[in-house]
């Protein structure tokens, strides 16, 4: 399979679900352009498609934004992101991704029991929480999964979990994408055809998405999200030991 045309067709899955999910790009994408590109090129890379993707689908749910939520868990999400974007070049990339996988299984299995449902975060745990996620997303690229995580502990419905996670992104997106143009933009101007690539697929995926995140019932997306946060730490997780 050509380069290229994987990357569409991974960007076309990783759009589809993050419109479900309220994550997936950078946990579908940076590890397919990490295979031609270097790593912490393609985490600056993959953000923007990111940014794109998420513009798409916040335009289409910013009715569903809990804002009480978006207050208190982005705006500390933006300044993990800044700070995360920053140490990215210091970081132990492997290191990272074990600590960052064994976190996103505990927060999917939390999820599949009765655990989260019992979990309501105060603002000082929100505050946490959201700095965290956007410190793992500038260092690593997928800060999603950890920030849906989170949201689960809010007692929000599933438009409004993935609207606010959605929020959440754009805001870090803006935080750390400055950063990367600045200590890698030759390079990723170098990558402009996988990037333009990655984009399309994404836009793709998003616009089959969204209409699916209405069809599901809140069980069916609590357990399916969880899953799906599962999967993720356990692939990073075993990526981190091969590494």
């Amino acid at each position: 399979m050509p380069f290229e045309f994987m990357v569409f067709v991974v960007g076309v899955l990783a759009g589809g679900v993050a419109s479900v999910t309220g994550f997936a790009i950078g946990s579908f994408l940076t590890p397919v352009l990490a295979l031609r590109l270097d790593t912490k090129l393609a985490v600056a890379a993959v953000s923007v498609p990111h940014l794109i993707g998420t513009v798409m689908r916040f335009l289409t749910l910013k009715k569903r934004i809990d804002k009480r939520v978006l207050l208190h868990f982005g705006i500390l999400s933006a300044v993990g992101g800044l700070i995360g974007a920053l140490l990215q070049s210091r970081a132990s990339s492997p290191a990272l991704e074990g600590v960052f996988g064994l976190l996103l299984i505990f927060a999917g299995l939390s999820g599949l029991t009765t655990f989260s449902r019992r979990m309501r975060f105060s603002r000082r745990a929100a505050w946490l929480a959201g700095t965290l996620s956007g410190l793992f997303g500038g260092m690593v690229g997928n800060q999603g999964g950890i920030r849906s995580a989170a949201l689960l502990g809010f007692d929000v419905s599933r438009e409004s979990l993935v609207a606010t996670a959605t929020a959440v992104g754009l805001i870090v997106d803006g935080a750390r994408m400055p950063v990367y143009a600045a200590t890698q933009g030759e390079a990723m101007a170098g990558a402009w055809v996988s990037i333009a690539i990655a984009t399309a697929g994404v836009l793709l995926g998003t616009f089959v998405g969204l209409p699916l995140l209405r069809r599901i019932s809140e069980p069916v997306f609590r357990t399916s999200l969880s899953l799906a946060i599962t999967a993720l730490g356990i692939y990073m997780s075993v990526r981190a030991l091969r590494g």
